[in-house]
């Protein structure tokens, strides 16, 4: 009887794991996230938005970007997800710090493309995975 237990056991592991495995394969693969924040104003402001983004374990750097620029990078993901994220915007006197990529939130809204697109406008931040259908995160 304790040999059978122990079978089952080993069995209902397996199927666990080859179950998971299948259900977030991009995670046990190392899918690749690509994220691109735009300076999306429009009142043609002199004042550069200023970003700065890192993670746990990665400094990616900063930039001034003007109306129109952009700022990408790519995120890949193992076995654990990916360490998130953040990024420090500054714009005049106001700042904001918002989580860039965070793989429970982005895995399955960057779409079938793994983009992650994100549009700072004056009165927010914008999330899209086509650039066409943008839906506001958050407020300054």
């Amino acid at each position: 009887m304790k040999r059978i237990s122990s079978f089952l056991l080993m069995f209902l592991l397996a199927a666990f794991i080859i179950f998971m495995s299948l259900k977030q394969s991009e995670n046990f693969s190392g899918a690749e996230y690509d994220i691109r924040i735009v300076n999306g104003f429009t009142d043609n402001s002199s004042l550069a938005l200023v970003i700065w983004c890192t993670s746990d374990d990665k400094d990616i750097g900063g930039r001034a970007l003007q109306v129109g620029d952009d700022f990408s990078w790519s995120v890949k993901t193992n076995l654990w997800g990916a360490t998130p994220f953040h990024c420090t915007m500054k714009w005049d006197a106001t700042r904001k710090q918002f989580d860039a990529f965070q793989v429970q939130r982005d895995v399955q809204r960057c779409g079938p493309l793994r983009t992650c697109f994100w549009l700072v406008r004056e009165d927010g931040f914008y999330f899209s995975n086509d650039q066409v259908n943008w839906k506001k995160d958050f407020s300054w």
